[in-house]
């Protein structure tokens, strides 16, 4: 048998059995199931080596196919509108389930007064316009590529497929080709890395549930399982309905092949480590042409982070209720506006997320009590991975259609 048909027929299931030995070695062995932790960081270490130069040269050549089309502008607009409408949403659902549900009620802060510190008062200054406009735009390219600063690859990557898809088709054709090649290059190396994926994520899974345990999620269980649901509408309920409206796609069909790629997101918290493999299930399963998966799914896994954005909501309303806050309209607009831009520019890569501190610094929330969250951020991360890496599939089976019909 073939390595191409183990992958069809067997890596997803043993990505899940590798999970539920992983959570099961966890439960057993505790804090001693930190020792199989290097397994994952090897598997993660490998996807990182490939991702960013994946990144750049799809981008590039994405660019190039849909602005040789002329349907640059038309995708483009679409993919931009797409993502930030859906992280709007997003917000707004974290914030009304934290305001139906109210996680935070009743918890006597004296009791978990010893998890809450100042470490973090100052690492959330939101940047103004300007400088959110100048952390887009690279000083020097190549300082950018090999520093790793998703957003500033992305726009220089975009900026040079864009203009190399303005040249005579003579010139600009055999340098694609040469990209393309470099493209299929590492999709080759990633298919590779990703025969270690089940051993991979057995070793994150059991670290994960070994170090953080079951025990201090119980004093967050109201937290966790509202923001489950939120998820599970999000994932299950928005982007189905979205392709129904948008697309003349399947959404049932959308659903069952897209668990694959959840799997990955799920053991490796990460939107980037995922996107080789989001790429493969979006053109051989779902059948999207190369040139819509390698503009839209990149520039996703960069900026399109929806599941970030109901947790930052979320987390604002639960430390408000913590702390007896009563938030005015004017704190749940700053939740909104701040918790949007914010987990755009969260770069697609597991720990715990700072932009938190951003949105409650902007609600006038105090940030004491952020440890809490933080020290079980990775169970919370791994599902709003998963959530992320959704919606950037669901956009890309939208566009694609959208760049047949133009």
């Amino acid at each position: 048998m073939s390595l191409k048909n183990i992958w069809r027929i067997g890596l997803g299931g043993w990505i899940l059995i590798a999970m539920l030995a992983g959570i099961a070695a966890g439960a057993l062995l505790g804090d001693r199931a930190a020792a199989l932790q290097p397994l994952g960081t090897l598997f993660i270490q490998l996807i990182k080596m490939l991702v960013i130069p994946l990144v750049a040269l799809s981008i590039v050549t994405g660019a190039a196919s849909v602005g040789n089309t002329g349907k640059a502008g038309k995708i483009g607009i679409g993919t931009f509108a797409y993502y930030l409408g859906t992280t709007a949403i997003a917000v707004s659902l974290g914030l009304a389930f934290g305001l139906i549900f109210e996680p935070g009620v009743g918890i006597e802060t004296e009791s978990i007064r010893s998890l809450f510190s100042d470490e973090y008062a100052d690492k959330g200054t939101v940047p103004g316009f300007w400088e959110t406009v100048y952390g887009f735009i690279p000083q020097n390219p190549f300082a950018a590529l090999s520093g790793g600063n998703i957003l500033q690859v992305l726009f220089f990557c975009l900026f040079f497929g864009f203009g190399l898809s303005a040249l005579p088709a003579a010139r600009k054709e055999p340098l694609v080709a040469l990209l393309s090649s470099g493209t299929d290059i590492l999709l080759w190396m990633i298919m590779k890395v990703m025969l270690l994926a089940p051993i991979g994520v057995f070793g994150l899974m059991a670290d994960a549930v070994g170090t953080f345990g079951w025990e201090i999620l119980g004093r967050l269980a109201l937290l966790f399982a509202i923001y489950v649901v939120a998820l599970l509408i999000q994932t299950f309920g928005l982007y189905p309905v979205l392709i129904k409206l948008l697309s003349s796609f399947s959404p049932w069909r959308f659903v069952k092949t897209i668990a694959k790629v959840q799997m990955v997101a799920v053991s490796t918290s990460s939107s980037m480590a995922t996107l080789p493999v989001n790429m493969r299930i979006c053109e051989e399963e779902l059948g999207l042409s190369p040139a819509t998966t390698s503009f839209v799914l990149p520039l996703g896994a960069t900026i399109n982070m929806d599941g970030n954005a109901i947790y930052y909501a979320l987390a604002a309303v639960f430390f408000a209720q913590l702390f007896g806050i009563d938030l005015t309209a004017a704190q749940m607009v700053a939740i909104v506006l701040t918790a949007t831009l914010g987990s755009i520019g969260q770069a697609g890569v597991p720990g715990p997320s700072l932009m938190v501190v951003a949105v409650l610094i902007a609600a006038g929330i105090p940030v004491t009590g952020l440890p809490l969250l933080f020290g079980v951020d990775r169970l919370f991360d791994m599902l709003r991975t998963a959530v992320n890496v959704t919606g950037d599939a669901s956009c890309a089976v939208i566009m694609d259609r959208f760049s047949k019909n133009a």
